[in-house]
């Protein structure tokens, strides 16, 4: 249908004012939604953006489209990512439209035109050029910071911040994040911070998303024909859960509760009658043959454990299962032979290849960390070509790689996360699901969600309809930060610069209200004292006097009330049955008879009968004073407390017995005491004081008073607010100036300036910056040869992915060994130094990776260092880049010496067989 001559005018103004974004636009063979031209031209216009939109959304179109306007204006553009495998891929992709000679990539795998007017990066390479003030920032015209969001990991966020913060003010910021309940807020620090910033939120997803939920191999939608928009696949909060579902439930749990009750009768094991009969539990093959059936294919499945992935393919290929025709699986081979011939033939089979090939060809594979990158990277290019048709998925998948599906799958939702099993997020749901329904490819996407025993619909209901999740900030400044900013603006103004963080920022927001409330208290406190005021003398002194007093009896009656207790309690467990007492408190207070001293729990419980012939169970409450028995009285043996006539009988003979004793008076110990206690004399003073004060003669004293009590509890609260406000504003500088003060106690830093000690701790970026730092100036390391340092500094890397996974591992050499004891002493010196100042930044050395590195580093076959240390390739491979890279700070470090040649000798012999291969998606 052809545009009104009103439309294609206004389409030609549109274009002619966004020349630059018409050329753009026409390189896409769709239209673009609202909110992607409505970003573009905000870019277009040389404003900064923040674009928050669902996962599949098509937000890093703004991003794409920055880097056009570059080009086009002759300026550079940096497009950064937080993984290194999302920058291989987007490098790819920009590659395709401008041409190998017009983009760059530096990640820490790969250096390729790093001088390309277009460069793509990950976030900490940027941060880098920043504080090394590099050439190749000049000319720099546009930042592209993708998946923004990060700055909430609490190990790699303040990255983010700190790029933010420090680029020039002449560099337009993109920022791309998943949809946050606080985009407002972000986009109001970016605002403050980086000048003309336009938030722009989308909360619709391009392509419908129908949630359900898979009983056995049934499938049940999880939400009912409630409204239009859920029928369209567009939930909102509080859409309703499909009864049918809810029926199920009931089902399962009425279910569960009859055999729970038949296994405690014992009715378990040969002879038992036949329980309850339980919901089906999908298995794999089911759920994917199912999908197949459906049309529902190709589908993410998500476990979250590494084994469950790989078994979870080995089931579907010992079910015969597959999901590919001859041509695709030959074609399949043809490709993963292709990118996978630079593996060396004999570390094949300890990659697992032949397997990994066999469940490829089938349209079946695995994906998570413990993979080699290479294999990963053939599942990701195959799913996008739609050979590959079932990917089991750990979360990691779900982080900005490009590899949407029409069917999202989620076997539990719990995952570990590293300590214990916690329940996913609604952040984490929306993330996940997010991947299903391609843009341009399907017309509705799928999440399916696994029935697991006890699963509550509605609760999952509101994880599928709450669509965002808050953005917090995790900066915080490191040794490795502080050195940098004061080398390059000094400590007091490096101090402002971190009071501009998101950190800050959110915290500020935070005071803003209880800094209101706080004048506000401050301002009635005068006016309370203002009413206090008297013509005899100083009111609030007298006042504080009165105060004084009241305290201190409280405090002696809590005393008093404590003593009581300890005593009551003490005074019951002496009861026995037949004492006759008279219970001090309470609704049965008056005089009763013990039936069962219940002496089994924790406190006494004694269980009477009272002359209105009731018997109850008492406790703690109906005692605040001790009892003694006052008499005895005989209980029938068998005596029913249910009994209605032996109830009768007994209160009948208590009643009796009751005549003949004294009246309740004060007895026992509380009569005995007597003479005065140091709080009695202390008391005493301070009464003699308020009768000696001028206003103790005041007409007006008592409404005086009434004042002066208002202002103390005000004031009590005033301070409780004041130090909540202390403790949330300039947080950060706080935190910054301790991380001084240690950089000081070491003799980093001298004042305003940087030490000549402290200048190699510039060059060290990772967690144990300063523990690598003191290791370099105290020559630590300087006796070592290469693959002998490669073992030590694996320490400063590698972390166990479970404490349990901690073990006393194999290490070589005497030399290593003592070294290794020297870090972990070092490290125990500076954690120490931090307490000091209240830090806690430094994590203890994990030594479970050196015989590895120092193995690998000696050219052992990757089959012998793997059997040892009973790591995954993939994990393996993640390390051994790890480690490379810090021995490439450190070479940079150590300056003019032995240690950097050591060093590089060090990268040279670990950057080998699968660990020298950095592939770039082409």
């Amino acid at each position: 249908m052809s545009d009104s001559p009103s439309e294609s005018y206004a389409r030609f103004q549109r274009d002619r004012k966004y020349p630059v974004l018409a050329d753009f636009s026409a390189l896409y063979p769709f239209g673009l939604d609202e909110f992607q031209l409505r970003a573009c031209r905000e870019v277009e216009e040389g404003k900064g953006v923040l674009v928050a939109a669902p996962t599949g959304s098509g937000k890093t179109v703004v991003g794409e489209f920055a880097i056009h306007l570059a080009l086009a204006s002759g300026r550079k553009a940096f497009y950064t990512t937080p993984i290194k495998a999302l920058s291989n891929q987007k490098y790819a992709d920009l590659v395709k439209r401008y041409g190998a000679d017009q983009v760059g990539l530096l990640t820490g795998d790969n250096t390729i035109n790093g001088e390309a007017p277009v460069v793509v990066m990950t976030t900490e390479v940027l941060r880098n050029m920043l504080y090394a003030g590099s050439r190749t920032l000049d000319g720099l015209g546009f930042v592209v910071m993708d998946e923004v969001h990060y700055l909430a990991d609490r190990m790699r966020g303040a990255v983010w911040e700190e790029v933010i913060i420090h680029l020039p003010e002449s560099v337009s910021v993109i920022s791309l994040s998943a949809t946050v309940s606080n985009a407002e807020e972000f986009g109001e620090w970016l605002n403050t911070v980086r000048g003309e910033v336009v938030t722009i939120v989308e909360e619709r997803r391009p392509v419908p998303l129908f949630q359900h939920v898979m009983v056995g191999r049934r499938m049940y939608d999880l939400f009912g024909d409630a409204d239009e928009q859920t029928k369209a696949g567009f939930v909102q909060e509080g859409a309703v859960v499909n009864p049918q579902l809810l029926r199920v439930a009931r089902d399962d749990f009425a279910t569960k509760r009859f055999n729970d009750r038949r296994d405690k009768k014992g009715n378990r094991g040969r002879g038992a009658q036949p329980q309850g009969r339980r919901l089906p539990i999908s298995s794999r093959y089911d759920v994917v043959s199912r999908l197949q059936a459906d049309g529902l294919l190709p589908a993410i499945y998500f476990i979250f454990s590494r084994v469950g992935c790989d078994a979870a393919v080995t089931q579907c290929l010992n079910s015969n299962l597959r999901l590919t025709t001859e041509d695709e699986a030959r074609e399949i081979r043809r490709f993963v032979d292709e990118r996978c011939r630079h593996l060396p033939d004999e570390d094949l089979q300890v990659l697992g290849y032949h397997e990994f090939v066999d469940g490829l060809q089938r349209g079946i594979a695995a994906h998570h960390a413990g993979m080699l990158p290479t294999f990963k990277e053939c599942v990701e290019e195959l799913f996008l070509r739609g050979l590959c048709r079932v990917v089991f998925a750990t979360e990691t998948l779900a982080l900005g790689i490009n590899m949407p599906a029409r069917t999202v799958v989620l076997e539990k939702l719990t995952k570990w996360n590293g300590e214990g099993h916690v329940d996913i997020t609604p952040g984490e749901y929306t993330q996940l699901t997010g991947r299903a329904g391609r843009r341009g490819l399907d017309v509705e996407g799928h999440g399916v969600v696994l029935w697991q025993q006890g699963m509550n619909p509605k609760e999952l209901a509101g994880l599928a309809s709450t669509r965002t999740y808050p953005l917090r900030s995790s900066f915080r400044p490191s040794y490795n930060m502080a050195i940098n900013l004061v080398t390059q603006y000094g400590r007091s103004r490096s101090r402002e610069l971190l009071e501009t963080s998101f950190a800050q920022f959110q915290a500020d927001r935070a005071v803003v209200g209880m800094a209101r409330q706080l004048r506000k208290a401050e301002d009635a406190l005068d006016g309370y004292a203002e009413a206090a005021e008297c013509h005899l003398g100083d009111f609030m002194e007298y006042a504080a006097l009165r105060r004084r007093i009241s305290d201190i009896e409280k405090e002696g009656a809590r005393a008093r009330r404590q003593d009581q207790r300890a005593e009551a309690a003490e005074s019951l467990a002496k009861l026995r049955p037949g004492d006759v007492i008279r219970v001090p408190a309470g609704k049965y207070a008056g005089l009763a008879v013990v039936l069962d001293p219940g002496l089994a729990g924790t406190e006494p419980r004694p269980y009477v009968l009272t002359v209105e012939r009731h018997a109850k169970r008492l406790g703690s409450l109906d005692f605040p004073t001790p009892v003694t028995a006052l008499e005895r009285l005989r209980v029938p043996k068998g005596f029913n407390g249910r009994n209605p006539q032996m109830r009768r009988d007994l209160a009948a003979a208590l009643r009796e017995k009751g005549r003949h004793l004294p009246l309740p008076g004060r007895t026992g110990r509380n009569a005995a005491r007597s003479g005065l206690s140091p709080m009695d004399d202390e008391i005493a003073a301070l009464r003699a004081q308020l009768r000696a004060h001028p206003c103790h003669g005041c007409a007006d004293r008592e409404d005086h008073d009434r004042w002066a009590q208002r202002w103390f509890k005000l004031n009590r609260d005033t301070e409780v607010l004041k130090r909540r406000v202390e403790n949330r504003t300039n947080t950060i500088a706080r935190q910054f100036d301790r991380v001084c003060e240690v950089l000081e106690a070491l003799e980093y830093l001298d004042g305003d300036e940087v030490t000549e000690r402290g200048a190699p701790l510039r060059r060290l970026y990772s967690d144990f910056d300063l523990v690598a730092a003191e290791a370099i100036r105290g020559g630590y390391w300087d006796h070592l040869d290469p693959a002998e340092l490669a073992a030590v500094l694996s320490a400063l890397v590698f972390e166990a992915r479970r404490p349990d996974d901690a073990r006393s591992p194999r290490l070589p050499g005497t030399r290593v060994r003592e070294s290794l004891q020297d870090l972990v002493k070092l490290w125990a010196e500076l954690e120490a130094l931090e307490k000091e100042h209240r830090l806690s930044f430094l994590r203890e050395p994990d030594i479970g990776f050196a015989w590895a590195a120092f193995r690998w580093a000696e050219g052992d076959d990757l089959d012998d260092v793997l059997n040892v240390v009973d790591l995954a390739a993939g994990d393996f491979v993640r390390w051994m880049k790890q480690l490379i890279d810090l021995c490439g700070q450190v070479a940079d470090a150590a300056g003019d010496s032995p240690l950097r040649r050591t060093a590089r000798k060090a990268t040279e012999r670990l950057r080998r067989g699968v660990v020298a291969y950095s592939s770039v998606s082409s």
